[in-house]
């Protein structure tokens, strides 16, 4: 199985290959998208790639834009307009990429500190970063497309508002830290996965080439945390992660709502969710159904022993069984 095949936009791209794709209704074009970018070999490869990303990191280099001949004519069923708030909304959640890659690396640290040089590179004994993790360098170049593309579909130049990331906040139990923590990176880039795929359906031409080379990203990534997840928390049940992701959180104050509540109402103030059509919220929702329905099928095809044949035996002092 070759990575750069799999991940060649060119082969990926279904309205390279057939204009019916340009015309066809929203939900087909999201039928189509889902199926093509989320098969399962491709999934399988990416998750695969992950230990050979330990040895040797090399991001993934993007294919040619044609920023010139991005116009606004090339968004397809939504308002123009809220097509640009959900690109403003986008640009300042990716803008604060240290900030994830950082906290993230300090909950991985003590358990997987393989992990955490993918994710957060590495630091001195100051705490100055002296080498980028693969998954900011990669994550780093979203910022700035989305600021490109709202230039050239608007005229008008935009300042990111980023918000502050939830800070590294260790218990007693690091084992447990890492698992909430890590279902909410898996759930931040399952979101983002949804979206593009989403806006990549109502938009053709350049646009939407532009939108897959960071589609792709998001989905290499999403698959690499949750493959990651399901390998070091063998035993975690459907039950468990709902209620993890769910209920609120009383470690550090009362009445505290959880971080994945707290970030699926910012993520619906930034988007503009209110300003949407019905139709829009619709593809939408089941944009997410069918992601995660996707996503779940595949998840139950990883056998443990394959998973440990791609990265080994999860470490049982860092993720004993009886914790799951």
């Amino acid at each position: 199985m070759t990575p750069t095949l799999l991940f060649n936009p060119s082969f990926l791209d279904p309205s390279s290959s057939t204009q019916a794709f340009e015309t066809a209704p929203i939900p087909h074009r999201l039928n189509q998208l889902i199926k093509t970018y989320l098969a399962t070999d491709i999934l399988n490869d990416r998750l695969q790639d992950l230990s050979q990303q330990f040895q040797d990191p090399q991001p993934r280099p993007w294919q040619p834009i044609d920023w010139n001949h991005i116009e606004p004519d090339q968004i397809r069923g939504i308002d123009p307009l809220i097509f640009l708030a959900i690109l403003a909304g986008s640009i300042d959640t990716e803008a604060p990429i240290r900030g994830y890659t950082q906290t993230s690396r300090q909950y991985l640290l003590p358990l997987h500190p393989q992990m955490a040089r993918f994710v957060g590179g590495t630091v001195n004994d100051q705490g100055d970063l002296i080498e980028l993790g693969l998954w900011e360098k990669e994550e780093r170049q979203h910022s700035p497309a989305l600021q490109r593309l709202y230039t050239q579909l608007s005229g008008l130049k935009l300042m990111p508002l980023p918000h502050d990331p939830r800070p590294y906040e260790p218990t007693d139990n690091p084992h447990q830290d890492l698992f909430e923590h890590g279902l909410h990176r898996v759930a931040t880039e399952y979101g983002a996965t949804c979206l593009y795929l989403w806006l990549m359906a109502h938009s053709t031409g350049p646009l939407h080439r532009a939108l897959a080379e960071i589609l792709i990203d998001e989905i290499n990534h999403m698959t690499k945390f949750w493959g990651f997840g399901r390998w070091a928390y063998p035993h975690s049940s459907i039950l468990q992660i709902l209620i993890t992701l769910l209920q609120p959180q009383f470690k550090f104050a009362k009445q505290k709502r959880s971080s994945f509540s707290r970030t699926l109402k910012r993520m619906m103030q930034i988007l503009h969710w209110e300003a949407w059509s019905f139709p829009n919220k619709l593809s939408l929702l089941w944009t997410f159904i069918d992601v995660l329905w996707h996503l779940w099928r595949w998840s139950r095809t990883l056998q443990t022993n394959q998973l440990n044949r791609w990265f080994g035996q999860p470490p049982k002092t860092a993720f004993p069984e009886a914790d799951a």
